[in-house]
């Protein structure tokens, strides 16, 4: 009995380390849907620099989680379920999905390295500290706070810091004129923005179910299944609304606003992807897709300059999908979660605010003038991801 007790306790240790692996390459696969998302939303003159964005931030994410990072947020960890590397890894994709949400909002302006710079403070100690208050064991856990997989952590963080620090950046020429002029500024790729969008769609299977930890045991491959579903329908509900308010609101079918409203019916999910029934997490789904579009519309008209509505689809759907989760979970209160999103995102906006502050005083956080008019391609990279299509003077 004990040998064949062991043989099984193996198997399913190897069972579990195994899916959270996989789970974990789902989610660091929408760091490449990030990537093709921001791409395809901003300028054709902008998205070199941007990829450079987005493949050295999710480097820089690993690194500094590896060297600080998750012993500030977990401690000493104790993973008897599964190795104790898969879950490191697992946990250092998401520390980089935090930091993919503040370069969509800051493009087509911001300097590179203060970028980077400030993408080292955020996955080295902003998302730690605060992870270790709820995933971590600490107060906001002990007061019962409840975010699955980080609608508030990872998502409502992101766009808090992505807030901060376009506060600061202020926005992109010829965004904004005299007696509240809004001009568009559309993106150069739509096909891109909507591959970028499916990826994402496909990562976060693994962001939302493999946050289950654990695939063995007959309640665990149910709430994974559950996760699978739930997630699906949400996105697709988002997509559906996000379609239905802009073919009302303006007569026709804006592509930007239902990729947006898929990925806000994710985020919106990710809080409680096990409790809800499909049918509610439709529901859920749906009231992000209409919520996001609002959302971006308020801010556009606050002059808050966000190219791929970031802080819209992370941060104000993020709070919703927290306060959703009182509808499925019976454990969840409203006051704990009240509390979880005014320290989460008062904290994350807070630190950003002084570390974006000290940036622009030391290093400066935005490219000059010239640099602007000419493309952050030609001006932070030294050259232009379309050179055939792309025409411009060098500064």
């Amino acid at each position: 009995m004990p040998i064949e007790q062991t043989a099984v306790d193996t198997l399913s240790y190897a069972l579990n380390t195994f899916y959270l692996l996989i789970s974990a390459a789902l989610v660091m696969w929408m760091a490449a849907g990030f990537a093709m998302l921001e791409a395809g939303l901003v300028r054709s003159k902008n998205t070199a620099e941007i990829l450079v964005k987005n493949m050295l931030l999710y480097a820089i994410a690993c690194v500094c989680y590896l060297l600080v990072g998750y012993r500030l947020m977990y401690g000493d960890v104790q993973t008897p379920s599964h190795a104790p590397a898969a879950n490191f890894f697992f946990q250092v994709v998401f520390v980089a999905t935090a930091m993919s949400i503040i370069s969509g909002a800051v493009a087509e302006r911001m300097k590179l390295k203060s970028f980077l710079v400030f993408c080292v403070v955020m996955c080295g100690f902003i998302y730690p500290i605060q992870g270790s208050w709820s995933w971590g064991g600490g107060f906001l856990a002990d007061a019962g706070f409840r975010d699955f997989a980080g609608s508030g952590i990872v998502h409502l963080v992101g766009a808090a810091a992505a807030l901060a620090g376009v506060l600061l950046l202020g926005p992109r020429k010829g965004k904004y004129g005299h007696s509240g002029a809004i001009y568009p500024i559309p993106g150069a790729n739509m096909p891109l923005a909507s591959l970028g969008t499916f990826i994402l769609w496909f990562g976060w299977f693994g962001f939302n179910a493999g946050s289950q930890l654990q695939l063995t045991g007959i309640d665990n491959t149910n709430a994974v299944a559950a996760a699978f579903v739930n997630t699906n329908a949400a996105a697709a509900t988002g997509a559906i609304a996000a379609y239905v308010v802009t073919q009302w609101r303006w007569g026709k079918a804006d592509l930007t606003m239902i990729l947006n409203g898929a990925l806000a019916g994710l985020v919106a999910i990710t809080a409680a992807p096990v409790t809800p029934s499909p049918y509610l997490a439709s529901a859920i789904g749906a009231g992000a897709g209409v919520l996001v579009i609002i959302s971006i519309y308020a801010l556009e008209r606050l002059r808050i300059d966000d190219p791929v509505g970031a802080i819209s689809v992370h941060g104000v759907v993020g709070i919703y999908g927290l306060l959703a989760v009182v509808w499925s979970d019976p454990e969840a209160q409203l006051l704990a979660q009240l509390i979880g999103i005014g320290v989460l995102a008062g904290w994350s906006f807070a630190v950003s605010a002084v570390v974006w502050w000290l940036l622009k005083r030391s290093m400066g956080l935005r490219i000059h003038a010239e640099a602007e008019y000419v493309g952050a391609d030609v001006s932070e990279c030294g050259l232009e991801a379309y050179p055939e299509f792309v025409s411009v003077r060098r500064p």
